[in-house]
């Protein structure tokens, strides 16, 4: 561990927003994922200015830099595997400018998801890329994963919303990319680069996003299926179509037993559910959409169908959906909720064959594996619900993320659809770009050839993830 000048940090930021208490160091260890690695120091710059010099000394001493938004990343993005500085943004929050000629606002990177979409409520507009965790993801973490959600099937993730920002590269650098138009053809596109880039090549300092009209009609449906097959035909029968639904997500059987357990909402307890919205200027529009994915479903022996207009039984209808991450962690008390393999994608055709994959990987492993997710974009979320304490369930954990991603690939899949790779993801990521992985790393290396910038990730990370730093959890063997 190399010796940090905390005076000369705290001449840059003010006494108040240096952090090196072994109490603040260990909550800045860890995210949303099973990882845990303490910082040296954490530090909470307010201006670009500041980001530039804390930049300017690490470079020049060849300290590690970590970027951290809200930590709900699930994959150790945030985590310090190799210590350092812990970069806190979120002191930088203001939303600069709300431009509705052109179609566009321009942000700080600690802006909360939630609080950009309230100020843009007023203008009959919205943020779309918005993540389960929008209450407290920020707009740089969002950056970093090229974070999506329940509505990139119609409206596209992070990276189809920013149309430029200003980035400091690990020398101190502050560099334009991007444009403040909708089209751009000069060049390189660096700032579609940076989206996904997990940290690794520059500091976000400001944003420049796009934003689309809130719709005036919301119809949302559901259909249960009593097989996991015939809701994967539905799935691909509708986005085969030329249907284009603003949501189209997939329970199945564990989600829906986790979310009737912890919330008595007495949903029918079938192999899966497929929830199908639509939405637009036009209520003519959205009844052909939602009556096109209604006759899908049910030619695909759906049953049960029901949908609204009105907001409260829509958020009823929802309801299981959105709070099925926490209620997971009360299937069982004796299982924690992990996130592991948890957001993989793969073409329409395969979205059934995957979740039947993930519940014969999981009964062969002896754990509870789940299968949900934005199906509409071909994600499929899964949660690993295990007993942390024992070494076993761990080892018998690897061993299913492994058979899963060799299936995944298999079938022209990819290791992440939208919560990044981190560590938790690496030996697959680097099995799925084994092509790409040297060219990856001679961007890395020419950018950021001190190698300070979030090091030991992405391709980077070791292939064991159980062991590439401290677990969260007290493992016995």
């Amino acid at each position: 561990m190399k010796t940090i000048d905390e005076p000369r940090l705290r001449d840059i930021v003010g006494e108040n927003n240096i952090k090196s208490d072994p109490s603040d160091l260990y909550v800045y260890g860890s995210d949303s994922s099973v990882h845990q690695s303490m910082p040296w120091v954490v530090v909470r710059p307010e201006t670009t200015e500041q980001v530039q010099k804390i930049m300017q000394y690490a470079n020049a001493e060849i300290i590690p830099v970590v970027t951290r938004g809200g930590g709900s990343g699930m994959c150790g993005q945030a985590v310090p595997a190799e210590g350092g500085i812990i970069l806190d943004m979120k002191r930088m929050n203001k939303i600069l400018e709300i431009n509705m000629p052109d179609v566009y606002c321009r942000v700080e990177p600690g802006v909360v998801d939630d609080d950009l979409n309230l100020a843009l409520k007023p203008y009959g507009v919205f943020y779309p890329p918005t993540p389960a965790s929008s209450r407290i993801a920020t707009i740089g973490g969002e950056i970093g994963n090229n974070a999506s959600g329940v509505r990139s099937v119609k409206y596209g993730a992070t990276r189809d919303a920013v149309m430029g920002m200003k980035v400091v590269l690990p020398n101190g650098d502050l560099v334009s990319m991007g444009a403040h138009t909708r089209v751009e053809a000069s060049g390189y596109q660096l700032h579609k680069l940076m989206v996904g880039s997990e940290g690794t090549l520059g500091v976000v300092v400001e944003a420049i996003l796009r934003f689309v009209p809130i719709p005036e009609y919301r119809c949302l449906g559901i259909a249960n299926f009593d097989s996991l097959k015939d809701a994967g035909e539905a799935v691909g029968a509708i986005m085969g179509s030329g249907a284009n639904p603003s949501m189209l997500e997939l329970v199945d059987s564990v989600a829906i037993q986790a979310v009737n357990k912890t919330m008595n909402l007495g949903l029918p307890e079938v192999a899966a559910a497929l929830m199908f919205e639509a939405d637009g200027m036009v209520k003519e529009a959205v009844d052909y959409e939602i009556h096109k994915m209604e006759a899908l479903c049910k030619k695909c022996r759906g049953k049960d169908i029901q949908y609204s207009y009105d907001p409260k039984e829509r958020a009823k209808i929802f309801m299981g959906r959105k709070k099925l991450f926490p209620a997971l962690s009360k299937y069982d008390d004796s299982l924690a909720s992990t996130s592991l393999a948890d957001d993989m994608a793969v073409p329409y055709s395969k979205m059934a064959d995957l979740a039947g994959k993930i519940h014969e990987v999981a009964k062969k492993n002896n754990i509870i594996m789940t299968a949900y997710g934005h199906c509409g974009s071909g994600c499929m979320h899964t949660k690993i619900l295990m007993d942390t304490d024992r070494q076993d369930q761990w080892d018998s954990a690897r061993k299913a993320i492994t058979e899963i991603y060799e299936f995944v690939h298999s079938v022209n899949g990819t290791t992440s659809a939208e919560h990044g790779i981190g560590l938790s993801k690496a030996e697959a990521f680097k099995a799925e770009k084994a092509d790409s992985i040297a060219l990856m790393s001679m961007i890395k290396k020419g950018i950021d050839p001190n190698n300070i910038l979030n090091p030991g990730k992405l391709m980077q990370a070791p292939d064991n993830w159980v062991t590439a730093t401290d677990l969260r959890y007290s493992v016995h063997t």
